[in-house]
């Protein structure tokens, strides 16, 4: 655990920053929390287990504040809810396991590259005005693969979930605000499978940074996927998709 005592508040406000950010755009778009708290982790030296670990503590946090938001906003579907948090959690816990003992860094790149290659059909999807609100038929395998890619890589839930989610014409507020709330579940999952094999190293002031500024976020993005078009929101996601896989693939190719 982190000495609060004994900080300088200007080594905390630029994690703050970050997680406020961050937690904004996870929020409206139901991804990029993990991938830009995890890609700021590892930049400053964490290791990929302790910084998976933070990042997953203050989702914790952030995710509560989000889905309690998201919920009182009507942005959840509960039916599509508990086919992604069951699958999601037990995948969380077997990626958990995965990090802390067995590096999962080769198959990165390729997950990587397809989550790109689904953001770039989601921006084609939404430039050709596909239809959107359809009932999603493949939704267990994603939970599963989503809550172990999330874990085994420091964040992956998002991406993996929302953008295939979408992928099936499903409804984008919906859809985010329902992955938003299934993911608090699948982070207490995660982060206690850490704390028993980690214990608290992971908890830094970076991560008090992002969660202080996560947590002061967490209620915008609700408001956000409530407000803005769908076919505008399935834009973004591709955008933010696209931007994050590719900076991803670049650091784990050099």
């Amino acid at each position: 655990m982190p000495d609060l005592a004994t900080f300088d508040f200007s080594s905390i406000l630029p994690f703050i920053l970050i997680g406020f950010g961050a937690q904004v755009v996870d929020g409206a778009l139901g991804m990029a929390f993990g991938v830009i708290s995890n890609t700021a982790l590892l930049w400053i030296g964490v290791p990929p287990a302790a910084a998976s670990a933070g990042v997953h503590t203050v989702e914790t946090f952030t995710t509560a504040v989000s889905g309690i938001s998201h919920t009182l906003h009507r942005n959840v579907n509960w039916k599509l809810f508990l086919r992604l948090m069951i699958p999601g959690v037990i995948g969380g816990v077997l990626g958990a396991y995965v990090l802390s003992n067995i590096d999962a860094a080769v198959a990165k790149p390729f997950i990587l590259a397809y989550l790109a290659g689904i953001g770039v059909y989601l921006l084609f999807r939404a430039a050709r005005h596909a239809p959107i609100g359809k009932e999603p038929k493949v939704v267990e395998p994603l939970g599963l693969i989503g809550g172990f890619l999330d874990a085994a890589g420091g964040g992956g839930w998002g991406p993996v979930v929302t953008s295939n989610l979408l992928v099936q014409g499903a409804t984008p507020r919906t859809t985010i605000g329902t992955v938003n709330t299934a993911e608090f579940f699948l982070t207490v999952t995660i982060s206690i499978t850490f704390l028993t094999q980690l214990g608290w190293a992971a908890f830094t002031i970076a991560t008090v940074g992002l969660l202080i500024g996560g947590v002061l976020a967490a209620p915008f993005g609700a408001i956000l996927a409530k407000r803005v078009p769908a076919r505008t929101l399935m834009t973004l996601v591709g955008v933010i998709l696209i931007i994050t896989s590719l900076f991803g693939l670049w650091r784990a190719l050099h």
